[in-house]
C-alpha cells in the first residue's frame, strides 16, 4: 500500500510540475513570439549585439565582439548637416543579435519591412556595415520601427560612419560589464506599474525585450531601478565618483567600490595609485583635508567606460 500510494503522489507530482511549466514558460512564449518588437527593442539590439553573457565569442566577459553605438550629426557619405541620430557600426566579424539572424524574433510587420525596406538581409557578418533604426507610416497613420541596413540603403561605410561619430558610445561592452560584475544583483531593469512610475519611469512592455539575452530584470531591489537612470542623471563625472568611491556621493551607501575597473593607467597613461588614494580619502574623511582627492579620468578602452556608457544609455 505505501508503495501504490509513493508511486501516485510521484504521478501527481510529475503532472503537476509539467502543467507549471506550460503554464509558465510555453503559454507566454506563445504571447511572446506574436509580439512585434518596439523601437525600444530594435535600438537594444543593435546597441548590444549577441548574447551578453558567457558567450564563446567573449569566455571571459571582457566586453568583446560588440557593435559601436554612435552619434551623428553629419551624414558619413556626403558630410552634410542632418538631424542627430544614432547609428550601429558592426566591425567584420562583429556578431549579430538574434534579429538579425533570425527570421522570428522581429515580429511580421517589422519583419517584413526590416528585409523590404530596410535590406538587412544584405548584412552578414563577415564584412559588418552600418544600421539605424527607421520608421514606416503606414495609410492608417501606424507608425511601425525597422531596422535599415544603412550601409546598402544609405552608401554609409564603417569607416565613413565611425569617422563622422559625433559621439561614440560602447554600452553593448558595458552591458558585458553590468552582468559580470553583478550590478542586477542589487538593481533593476524593470520599473514596476506602482509608485515606480514617479520615481524611475515607464515601465517596459513586452515587445521592448525581443532578442535581447540577457534582459538583466534583476533578482532583487536593494537600490534604485536603472531602466531610465540616464534620463535621470547624465552626469559622468557623478557617475565616474559614483563607481570608483560610493561614498563620494552617497556617505552611507552599501555599493561596493569599482575602481579597479579603471585598469592600471589614466587617460594620460599615468599610474593609477589606488593606495595613495585611499590615503588622501581618509584624511578627507576624517577632516584632516578639505577636499577629497580627485578621481583619475579613466582611458578610452577602460572597462568602467563601458559601464558608465551602457549606464547613461538608459534612458
Amino acid at each position: 500500500m505505501g508503495f501504490r500510494e509513493y508511486r501516485i503522489g510521484s504521478i501527481m507530482f510529475g503532472v503537476a510540475l509539467s502543467a507549471s511549466m506550460v503554464i509558465t514558460i510555453y503559454m507566454p512564449g506563445l504571447d511572446i513570439s506574436s509580439v512585434s518588437s518596439t523601437e525600444t527593442a530594435l535600438e537594444k539590439q543593435l546597441t548590444y549585439g549577441n548574447n551578453s553573457g558567457f558567450d564563446y565569442g567573449d569566455m571571459f566577459l571582457h566586453g568583446d565582439d560588440k557593435p559601436i553605438k554612435v552619434i551623428l550629426k553629419k551624414n558619413p557619405k556626403t558630410g552634410a548637416e542632418m538631424d542627430e541620430m544614432a547609428a550601429y557600426v558592426f566591425e567584420p566579424g562583429t556578431s549579430f543579435p538574434s534579429g538579425l539572424k533570425h527570421d522570428n524574433i522581429l515580429g511580421e510587420d517589422v519583419q517584413a519591412l526590416s528585409v523590404d525596406v530596410g535590406k538587412m538581409k544584405d548584412a552578414n557578418v563577415k564584412d559588418g556595415g552600418v544600421f539605424v533604426v527607421s520608421t514606416s507610416v503606414n495609410a492608417k497613420g501606424v507608425e511601425t520601427p525597422y531596422i535599415e541596413f544603412a550601409t546598402t540603403t544609405r552608401g554609409w561605410t564603417i569607416a565613413a560612419t565611425l569617422a563622422a561619430a559625433d559621439q561614440t558610445i560602447l554600452a553593448g561592452s558595458g552591458k558585458t560589464m553590468f552582468v559580470r560584475e553583478g550590478c542586477w544583483w542589487c538593481h533593476t531593469l524593470l520599473p514596476e506599474q506602482t509608485q515606480d512610475w514617479q520615481s524611475f519611469g515607464r515601465p517596459p512592455v513586452l515587445g521592448d525585450f525581443n532578442g535581447e539575452s540577457p534582459t538583466t530584470f534583476g533578482s532583487d531591489r536593494k537600490a534604485p531601478d536603472l531602466l531610465h537612470v540616464g534620463s535621470r542623471n547624465s552626469s559622468r563625472e557623478w557617475q565616474m565618483m559614483h563607481f570608483f568611491n560610493p561614498r563620494l556621493v552617497q556617505p552611507y551607501s552599501i555599493m561596493p567600490r569599482y575602481d579597479y575597473l579603471w585598469g592600471p593607467k589614466d587617460a594620460a597613461g599615468n599610474d593609477i595609485d589606488l593606495n595613495k588614494w585611499d590615503e588622501e580619502f581618509e584624511a578627507y574623511r576624517v577632516g584632516d583635508r578639505v577636499y577629497p582627492p580627485d578621481v583619475p579620468e579613466y582611458a578610452a578602452d577602460s572597462e568602467i567606460r563601458y559601464l558608465i556608457d551602457f549606464v547613461l544609455n538608459l534612458k
